[in-house]
Order: C-alpha cells, then structure tokens, then sequence
C-alpha cells in the first residue's frame, strides 16, 4: 500500500507555546498526534517525548508488531513523565494525549489515550475510530449528557487518560479494513473542538491534502484558535 500525507502544527491564537507535537512515518505506515496536557507543568516536553518515541520505533511491517512497539514505547514513555514529574516536586502531572494510526496489508490500527481523535473518511461519510477518553465522554457514555450538550460543557476540557497521568497507562485500540482512496485523520482538540465532524469530512473529501490541511487551519484561526491544533491527514493511494 502506498500513502499520500501532509500534517500541520500551529500554536493557535492565546497560547504562547504549542504543546502539540506530531510524528509521521508515511514510509512505514505509521503516524500519530501528541497533544500536552494544557495548563500542566511541561506539556510540550510531555508531547515530544511521546513523539520521539514512536519515531524511533524499531522498524516493523507486521501492524500486530508495529502496535505492539508503539503499545510498548508509550508505556516507557508514562513511566518516564511520572518519574520526571516526581523529581520536580510539584503535584501536578506532566503528560500527553496520544492517538496514532498504523496501516498495512488492507488493515488499520488506531490506539489512543486521551481526547486527541482518529477520524476515518470513506466515500465522503467519516466515521470517528477512537473514543475519547473525557470526563464528558464518560458522562455521554453513561446517559447523563447528550452529545450535543458535550460540546460545550464547562468541564469539556478534563480528560480522563493520558501518557504521564498515572503510574498505569492503559492504551485503547480499534482495527478494521482500509482501501484505496480512504482517507485518515488525526487531530488534537485544538481542531476537533471548533469544527465539527461533516465540516472535517467536506473539506477532506473535496481538496487535495494540501489545501485540504490549510483549510482546516484558517477555519480554527478564523473561529479564534483558542488552543494549539495539530492534524496529520493521509490517503491511500
């Protein structure tokens, strides 16, 4: 299987640091989203070092062993942040959401910790593959919010997992089939949260990656980019 992939990180319009961070190895099929915990100490070294990690992933073909690898390295990397959140005295956490996406031999694999998303667009209808791990999301999940009430709940913001939030990280996957002409998105809330999902898959589906991806960016910046967004798209071709 062969890809096309474009990504963008931009700060956004308040913040002063962009604490997103992004890795993309179309050459292996693997690609996936950082996004540090926002008001925590270091979420920008917390998201870094989630990406390094999987862009030093031994390299593997077999999507069982390739997620298995990243399973793995986000793992090491949450005991990392705990132990350097530990050393600083502070009690507050040092950590990262993470969502990456691996392709091969017609599958994808998709894991995640956090609220940064996994979106799939196939024949213009997109579907979300990750869930997000929020309090939000939990509150939906038990039928005590709707989902549109979810949007703009006062604690929208407090996510539920992370890399570097516990002692013990728990990494969720979600598989199926990929074809040709199928479209992935991964993004960080900087741009989930300010354009909904029919406006992400209009734009996706109707441009090439490029001017697809700048779209997505003026339309968080115009609606006044109130976080960092980062977002890798990908085709199969």
């Amino acid at each position: 299987m062969t890809f096309e992939c474009v990504s963008r990180t931009h700060v956004g319009l308040r913040r002063k640091v962009n604490e997103d961070a992004l890795a993309v190895r179309t050459d292996r099929g693997l690609w996936a989203v950082a996004d540090g915990m926002g008001g925590h100490d270091a979420g920008d070294v917390a998201s870094a070092k989630v990406a390094d990690a999987l862009l030093r992933l031994p390299t593997s073909y077999l999507l069982d062993d390739l997620v298995n690898n990243a399973v793995a390295a986000m793992q090491s990397v949450n005991r990392e942040l705990v132990e350097l959140a530990g050393s600083t005295g502070s009690s507050r956490a040092i950590g990262s959401t993470v969502v990456g996406l691996a392709i091969a031999n017609g599958e994808y694999r998709c894991f995640w910790a956090g609220d940064s998303r996994a979106y799939r667009i196939r024949d213009g209808i997109i579907a979300q593959l990750s869930r997000d791990h929020s309090l939000v999301q939990d509150l939906v999940d038990a039928g005590m919010l709707d989902s549109k009430e979810a949007e703009h709940h006062p604690n929208a913001n407090i996510i539920t997992r992370a890399v570097g939030a516990n002692g013990e990280l728990t990494i969720d996957t979600a598989s199926g089939d990929a074809h040709r002409g199928d479209l992935f998105l991964l993004a960080s809330d900087g741009l989930t949260r300010l354009v909904r999902d029919e406006e992400l898959a209009a734009v996706i589906a109707s441009r090439p990656l490029e001017a697809a991806a700048d779209t997505l960016v003026d339309m968080v910046l115009a609606r006044g980019a109130p976080d960092n967004v980062t977002l890798i798209i990908t085709r199969l071709t």
